[in-house]
């Protein structure tokens, strides 16, 4: 099982800079409950090496690291260069932190706490005895009939321009004949004659195609329903009834 080791305190000594790593010291006094009949032990000095990258993320300083309350968690060694080890114990590090400051603690605490109760003082429900809510109250105005029917007249009006007079289910549009670009795969099939004279018996009877066509939006060009262009061109329309289909 590894050595492991704890240590608690600030640094009391400069920090020495290496290649990888970091190095200072720091001291500790032993145990003032030790057993009855053993030797209580005295202070140890302790030299601490911590990764460059490990002690750049606690945000410490040369001189910061000399006031801060430091934890240390690694294990001992013996096997550091005395040149680079005054310390009586080498302490490679695995874990380094911060620990707050008593006094800066309790202030956080205690902001917190006030922030807490102004929060819920905000929160609390304003009664309607309270004069605050009696002026929200006078404030407030009753909406002119005049206002709340400007919508349903905009409603109405959409919906009229939606609403195509004798056209198909699901027209959105009324094109010019003239203005619909054919590709040419159309162009080179031939629909059936059968189906295409019962939409043209269609067309005599009601006035109307059976469906619009599908037609680009922008481009004008026919997607779909290239029998019903064919009826269409066939009985002489002007116009004809369109869906658009927008551009992916």
């Amino acid at each position: 099982m590894p050595h492991k080791i704890t240590l608690t305190g600030s640094a009391t000594g400069p920090l020495r800079e290496y290649d990888r790593y970091v190095a200072f010291d720091m001291r500790e006094k032993g145990s003032p409950s030790a057993p009855k009949g053993l030797k209580k032990s005295t202070f140890i000095s302790y030299t601490v090496f911590v990764a460059k990258k490990a002690f750049n993320k606690t945000g410490l300083t040369k001189k910061s690291i000399m006031h801060e309350k430091i934890l240390i968690q690694g294990e001992p060694t013996l096997d550091i260069p005395i040149d680079e080890c005054p310390g009586e114990v080498g302490v490679i590090c695995f874990q380094i932190t911060v620990l707050p400051n008593k006094k800066e603690a309790k202030q956080e605490a205690s902001a917190a706490t006030q922030e807490v109760a102004a929060t819920k003082q905000e929160e609390k429900p304003v009664t309607a005895s309270q004069p605050v809510a009696n002026e929200q109250k006078k404030e407030v105005k009753p909406i002119h009939p005049e206002v709340q029917q400007e919508p349903k007249e905009e409603k109405k009006a959409e919906s009229k321009q939606k609403t195509l007079p004798n056209q198909p289910k699901g027209t959105q549009d009324l094109l010019s004949f003239d203005d619909i670009i054919v590709p040419e795969e159309f162009l080179k099939t031939r629909p059936n004659a059968e189906k295409t004279q019962k939409v043209i018996d269609f067309v005599k009877h009601t006035g109307r195609l059976d469906e619009p066509l599908t037609i680009e939006k922008g481009s004008n060009v026919l997607k779909d329903g290239y029998r019903r262009y064919v009826v269409a061109k066939t009985v002489k329309m002007d116009k004809v009834p369109v869906i658009y289909e927008y551009q992916k």
